[in-house]
């Protein structure tokens, strides 16, 4: 067996190149209000979608709450008012004697 066969196969490393040191980490930049700026928009435009979805959201809840309320009103209804006469409690035809 060659000794080259006994190896796994790895990609040919040069060893002319020496591996490369990390680059260095940004240094942050100075406050810059161009910067400030852009931000600000943003946010105001995030307030903005946000109003736009809670009156949105409120809107289908009303919708919601309105359709729950037509959706009990024929349950309310179905009781005419000749069937609540029947209903109600008649006295007992013997009278329990109290002792």
């Amino acid at each position: 067996m060659n000794p080259e066969e006994k190896q796994p196969s790895s990609p040919p490393t040069s060893q002319a190149d020496p591996p490369q040191p990390p680059l260095p980490a940004p240094t942050p930049s100075p406050f810059d209000p161009s910067r400030m700026i852009g931000i600000i928009k943003r946010k105001a435009l995030i307030k903005e979608l946000a109003a736009v979805y809670h009156a949105e959201c409120l809107a289908y809840c009303q919708e919601l709450l309105e359709l729950q309320k037509k959706w009990e009103e024929p349950l309310i209804d179905v009781k005419s008012p000749d069937d609540l006469k029947k209903e109600t409690t008649r006295p007992p035809k013997r009278v329990k004697k109290t002792r």
